[in-house]
């Protein structure tokens, strides 16, 4: 909107709502503007996120294809990557493993 589209628009609001109820609408207005710019955001980066897994995916496949050899430049990087989120699912698998045995031996004792 223009400047003056803006002006119209307040002068309709404050004759129609009146200088009492207009900075209420106004507030009003601008959650509902703000909550839906939110929502706008995390339904972008979620859908952001879908699409880099399944490219993930995708170039795994590849790979699988290609029996993990003459690998282009984008397809190791992703391989690479997956590599890494497996590690670390393990890594933190396996750190909380000694401590939950460690638990259930020291609930044993009791």
């Amino acid at each position: 909107m223009g400047m003056w589209e803006l002006v119209i628009v307040l002068i309709v609001g404050l004759v129609v709502l009146g200088p009492e109820r207009l900075p209420v609408a106004i507030r009003t207005v601008s959650r509902w503007v703000k909550t839906i710019k939110s929502m706008a955001n995390s339904v972008k980066a979620e859908v952001n996120e879908e699409l880099r897994v399944h490219e993930l995916h995708q170039n795994l496949k590849k790979a699988e294809q290609q029996s993990m050899q003459d690998l282009s430049p984008a397809v190791k990087d992703s391989v690479n990557e997956l590599k890494k989120a497996a590690d670390s699912v393990t890594h933190s698998y396996k750190k909380n493993s000694p401590e939950q045995s460690d638990k259930v031996n020291i609930d044993e004792q009791k």
